[in-house]
């Protein structure tokens, strides 16, 4: 690579969704409007769990948990919101693999969900040891680990891209920072591009077999229950998170599908935008679907939280 070509970023230029102000504008109240039920939701699942003594178990533990890394990979979205109504649509050097970092650490809820599995299992499959297993100092441990995995996980590699020239253009077709469309612009060697994305593929793929695997035990335990109402319980314990690990593989399936397969730019932001915006405002709404306890709670909290801002 010529040493003239190589450029020192300062700033990047986010594409997002070119068009008209007024389809800018829509976007904009569109994805505010998600924004805030999402914040709301997963609030109100922490504050439920955090306030009632009846959900301080480890699968509402685990939830909320999970509710706040929601919160945490949508910090993403004001950003977005931002360039909507921007005419520069900038985003610092550092401030982009920030909210790259930020971004990545979606790739916990693997680790979450695996656990919220295991939980189950243990629930369904060996309801007379649940007890004795699942005590309170192995879920702190088992939170502990996948926040300080996951923090961990993407930092370092995605410190060390940080640190590698960029070639030509700062344009990147996209809404926000990810590692495709950084790898697009960057001078990367092979092998600093080869371990971010086998971080990212080690962690899902492992996290996805072994979150199946305790589904097939869950399922093959149930379908020894001679009664329905076994199988009402079982599925009312076990059914919202099978919709969630639905929702988040296929999700992140469709998207490696669709980088792989040289879909169009606009396809993989539309994909990319459901997984980033999408699915987490449906995660408060999934878990009280199917549990009367979380229904009343957090029907409790968003009556409180009306009352405060209207006093």
């Amino acid at each position: 690579m010529n040493k003239s070509e190589i450029s020192t970023m300062t700033h990047f230029v986010l594409l997002g969704f070119p068009g008209p102000w007024k389809m800018q504008i829509i976007f904009y109240s569109m994805i505010m409007l998600i924004y805030v039920l999402t914040l709301t939701g997963n609030i109100a699942i922490i504050c439920a769990v955090r306030w009632n003594s009846k959900l301080h178990t480890p699968m509402y533990v685990f939830l909320a948990n999970f509710s706040f890394l929601k919160i945490f990979v949508t910090s993403t979205v004001p950003n977005m919101l931002i360039n909507f109504i921007s005419k520069t649509n900038t985003i610092s050097f550092s401030g982009c693999f920030i909210q790259f970092y930020f971004f990545s650490m979606g790739t916990t809820e693997c680790f979450f969900l695996c656990i919220m599995a295991y939980d189950q299992y243990l629930a369904i499959c060996h309801p007379l040891y649940y007890s004795s297993l699942m005590t309170g100092h192995l879920c702190a441990i088992q939170v502990s680990l996948c926040w300080l995995i996951g923090f961990l996980a993407h930092s370092i590699p995605i410190f060390f891209f940080s640190q590698i020239p960029f070639c030509g253009s700062n344009i990147i077709d996209h809404f926000l920072c990810d590692l495709d469309p950084l790898m697009a612009l960057s001078c990367a060697p092979t092998h600093i591009i080869a371990v971010l994305h086998s971080v990212s593929s080690f962690i899902i793929i492992f996290s996805m077999l072994y979150t199946l695997g305790s589904f097939i035990l869950v399922l093959r335990t149930v379908l020894q229950v001679p009664s329905s109402g076994g199988w009402q319980k079982a599925f009312s314990t076990c059914g919202s998170h099978l919709i969630v690990v639905s929702l988040f593989y296929g999700t992140v399936i469709v998207m490696y599908v669709s980088l792989t397969s040289g879909n169009s730019v606009v396809m993989h932001k539309i994909i990319t935008l459901m997984y980033s915006v999408v699915t987490p405002v449906l995660n408060p709404f999934i878990y009280s679907l199917h549990n009367r306890d979380m229904k009343f709670i957090l029907y409790q909290v968003l009556c409180g939280m009306r009352i405060i801002q209207t006093s």
